[in-house]
């Protein structure tokens, strides 16, 4: 039987996982600077982030985007 590879690129990577490795590599003052949202230039913490991020699509695609990003310049 042959396997079914899935295309997404974020395939079994939590959001959790994405800002820990993204504020870990740049902390949140650059990580503000390189996707310009509220949650990361204003008192920023892990928990409020992700409850903004799981309600806010448009925000999490941008935040996904520069992770994909940024993993390709870490490799």
């Amino acid at each position: 039987m042959s396997e079914i590879k899935n295309k997404d690129p974020l395939h079994g990577i939590t959001l959790k996982k994405i800002l820990t490795d993204l504020e870990a590599w740049y902390g949140w003052e650059k990580l503000g600077m390189h996707v310009d949202i509220r949650c990361f230039n204003n008192d920023p913490s892990l928990n409020s982030s992700l409850t903004f991020l799981r309600k806010t699509p448009w925000a999490r695609k941008k935040v996904e985007a520069f992770y994909l990003k940024a993993l390709k310049h870490k490799r």
